[in-house]
Parts: C-alpha cells; structure tokens; sequence
C-alpha cells in the first residue's frame, strides 16, 4: 500500500489552510514535556550485519529507561516481533505496562527520520496534528524503504488525526528545534542532489518553515566521518534550550572530523536568533575514532535523547565518554543523565536519537 492509498484511512479533519504554520502549529523542542517516544524494533540484519543479535540488550536498556518516564510507543511487523520484544524488555527490566505495541510494519528501524512529526496548537480545536514526509532512505542508499514512507500516516489513522504532505524528502534526525521559532540544519544533507534536486536552499527553507511552524533555519556545512545519513545534524549540533546548542567538536587535529566540526564551529559562533542573540555554544569532545570490520562508524555523543526526566546518551568505551556524560548533564539540571553503551549499536550507523521519535505533550 503506498502513500497515496494509506491516506486514504486518515481522518482529514477541518482544515482551513494548506500549511500547519498558517493554522499555528508548531514542532515543539525536544526538551519540552512528551506524551511518549516513539520507536519501530530493530529487525533488517542488513543493517547490523553479522550483529544485530547484540544489540538487544543496550536498546532494551533504552527502552527501560524511557518508560520510567513517559509512555512508550514500539511498532512491530507481527504478533511474534512483539512477543519477542517483550520477552527481550522484560530481560532488562523495562515496565510492560508503560509501553504499549503497534502493528505498523516497517522496513527498518531509524524511528527518527520515518516516524511521526507531531505539530501542536493549544488554541485549536484539534491540538495535533501530524506532518508526513516523504523518504527515500537516504538518497536510495538502502531500499526497500515503502513500509518506513507510511508509518506516520498509521499513527495518523490511528489516533484519527489530521496529517499534511508536504511531498518531499525530509528526515527527522537532518533537524533541530529551539522550540522558539528556531530550526537548525545542514546543508551537506538537506541540499544533497539525492534528497530534493529539483528544489533549491531558499524552496527548501520554505518547506520547513511552512510544515514544521518555525521563522527562522540555520545551516552549518558539515556532518560526521562514516555518516551514511550524509550528515544529520544530530550528530553534530542538538540545541538544549532556546539559546543554547550542544556542538560536537573533534579535538584531535590528526582526525578526520577535526576541520569538519571546526567549519561548523565557526558558523555557529556567526549565527543570531531571531531576537538578535548569539547563540550559546557549549563544546561537546567526540568519541575519538570507533572503528568495526576496518569500517569508520559514525560514533557521537550528540545522537543523545531527551526524555521527559533523563537524557540517555550513547557510549563507546572511549576516555571520553565521562566527561562527555559531564558536559551533557550539565546541560540538563533537571534531568539526570544515563549513559548506554553503543558500541554495537552503532553498528547500524546511527544510535539513540536515530531510533527514536518524541511525541510531543500540548502545553496547557
């Protein structure tokens, strides 16, 4: 079933405007209060060859450590996935009750860039809304990708929510929010000829501001060595509150991210927000080089999640990862932070933040 005949279950709602910004829904920030996360289970060994049966036990540390603290929402292809999900949860711990399954089936499991936006509005009489990208995993590099391109639509049909299409390729993990009106990004993915050719930076700037309710997108140049994504920001830059960014920096010179991450460092230091404030840039250090199979892996502490009351971050047994683990709780006073080990994880070329997609609370 593609995309045209899977809206087709969706309630349409009433709605007055072409764009989500016009009727003024918005993509909260991360760090604002979820109603859950949202993730598909690991399944495609294509996509940790030789290793995926590893992988379980630290996404099911995950997934434990974000039902403590809000719902969460697993889609799963059938009956025996979940059975096995459940089996490999329980294993770890995690609190059944607060997770709850859906039979969505998907090719893979990178939540973030093929799960649901939700936009909210507190003034409107549907509070929510879902936007639903089209994918292409990441320029065609890993086909088939038709179950993944209609999971936001399910959760849509689901929920009986308005959903809008904007009717490009678009990727969760190539953005990030300040939850005032604010978006960052990078223009080696989103200006790649592999994603939208036919459009330029200037059309591109329009979309996300139309369907993802921001006023303003900034753009470093560079992602990360080993980055199959060809270069989400979220590995690189993540904003932590409304003026301040995590930036991930290489301190080695010898390596190949350092003048990378330095570029974007650099822009960075350049950018105002929309109230003429310089941005807050607070250095994260990479993981150094984390290798597997003579394959360079797209290692970073900037793949962190922020849950409701903790941010889990991705580990990799580097001298690094306790002071990284520093710099991010220091961040988040509030939240406690968790450190899990990715090292198999990431694997799969993407870690924490890849594999999940937060639902949004509407604020009251």
């Amino acid at each position: 079933m593609g995309k045209s005949q899977v809206a087709g279950l969706v309630t349409k709602g009433e709605r007055l405007n072409k764009y989500p910004k016009q009727e003024g829904y918005y993509f909260p920030a991360e760090f604002a209060w979820h109603d859950a996360t949202w993730l598909s289970w690991p399944h495609k060994e294509d996509s940790w060859p030789g290793k995926i049966h590893t992988i379980f036990p630290f996404y099911s540390q995950f997934v434990r450590e974000l039902a403590l603290s809000e719902k969460v929402c697993i889609n799963v292809n059938d009956v025996s996935m979940m059975n096995f999900a459940q089996k490999q949860l329980s294993l770890a711990g995690a609190d059944l009750a607060n997770i709850e399954f859906f039979f969505h089936p998907t090719n893979d499991a990178w939540c973030r860039d093929h799960g649901p936006a939700f936009l909210v509005n507190p003034q409107a009489v549907q509070k929510k809304v879902i936007v639903d990208w089209n994918i292409n995993a990441w320029g065609n590099k890993y086909p088939p990708f038709d179950l993944d391109d209609i999971i936001p639509t399910l959760v849509a049909s689901h929920y009986h929510i308005p959903v809008f299409y904007p009717g490009i390729i678009m990727e969760g993990g190539s953005v990030d929010f300040n939850g005032n009106g604010t978006l960052i990004t990078s223009t080696c993915c989103l200006l790649n000829p592999n994603r939208n050719p036919n459009l330029t930076q200037a059309q591109i700037e329009k979309y996300l501001e139309n369907f993802y309710g921001v006023d303003q997108v900034l753009w470093v140049s560079e992602g990360i060595i080993g980055d199959d994504t060809d270069g989400h920001v979220d590995d690189t830059v993540r904003f932590v509150n409304e003026d301040t960014v995590i930036a991930a920096v290489e301190e080695n010179r010898n390596d190949e991210n350092y003048q990378l991450l330095q570029q974007n460092l650099s822009e960075l230091k350049k950018m105002r927000l929309l109230n003429g404030k310089q941005l807050n840039i607070v250095e994260l250090p990479m993981p150094g080089e984390v290798i597997y199979q003579q394959q360079r892996l797209p290692a970073s502490y900037a793949n962190f999640y922020i849950a409701n009351e903790s941010v889990i971050v991705p580990t990799y047994s580097s001298p690094n990862d306790e002071r990284a683990l520093q710099i991010i709780s220091s961040c988040f006073p509030s939240r406690k932070t968790v450190g899990i080990d990715s090292t198999d994880i990431i694997w799969g070329l993407g870690s924490f933040h890849c594999l999940s997609q937060q639902e949004p609370s509407v604020p009251g």
